[in-house]
């Protein structure tokens, strides 16, 4: 986010678009001249800024956009979208322990099957490594739970073992995010996250999806 006073969009050094801050990665030089992403907004120097996609970021990279935006040599590390790519998810983690922290993340079967019944559910995550039997019948309560009205998103994005170690319980497999702010925070990471991965010209998030379906492969487990 901008600080106090700072503009809330910038122009993309690829496509030359004005966008909002919250849809760009913010990069400095580090002070080995290394272009460095700078997720937070926080760290010193002059910035230039990408759309958050791997595609356009590696663009940048390829064209040598860095050095033109700095007006001095720039060092691109190779592989910056892959960088850009694993700390966004590890933001993305950050939000769900986050989540729990604030009392807005419930972990464990039973626990989401009480919490659908309530009607707090903002949405389901779910590990993708998650056994076809379990996803089925959680996607059962949660279309139930959704009624006629909007679908609960499920979140497919991290393995067992990642959502374990981010929030300090074993074998995580189900969670629910009640609706909340550190919630929200932690959707709009995921999504953040989503739309990082997707070709510049698609729309629509790519982790969160609208329905509770168990995926083709936890179909074929």
């Amino acid at each position: 986010m901008p600080r106090k006073n700072e503009p809330t969009s910038r122009t993309c050094i690829v496509t030359r678009a004005e966008r909002p801050v919250t849809d760009l990665v913010r990069f400095v030089l580090d002070p080995a001249g290394r272009v460095t992403p700078d997720l937070r907004n926080r760290l010193p120097g002059r910035g230039v800024w990408v759309t958050a996609n791997a595609a356009l970021i590696a663009e940048a990279e390829k064209r040598k956009l860095f050095s033109r935006a700095f007006k001095e040599a720039a060092t691109v590390e190779p592989g910056l979208d892959a960088l850009v790519a694993r700390l966004m998810r590890e933001a993305a983690l950050g939000g769900l322990s986050l989540a729990r922290k604030a009392g807005e993340l419930v972990l464990g079967f039973a626990k989401v099957e009480a919490a659908l019944a309530t009607g707090k559910v903002a949405a389901l995550v779910e590990a993708t490594d998650a056994g076809a039997d379990g996803s089925e019948k959680i996607g059962r309560l949660a279309r139930r739970a959704g009624g006629n009205g909007a679908p609960i998103p499920v979140i497919r994005a991290f393995t067992a073992l990642e959502m374990s170690l981010a929030l300090g319980r074993p074998h995580v497999i189900h969670a629910a995010l009640l609706a909340g702010r550190a919630s929200q925070n932690a959707l709009d990471l995921f999504d953040a996250l989503a739309r990082f991965a997707r070709e510049p010209q698609a729309g629509g998030a790519l982790l969160l999806t609208d329905s509770a379906e168990p995926s083709a492969e936890q179909q074929s487990v």
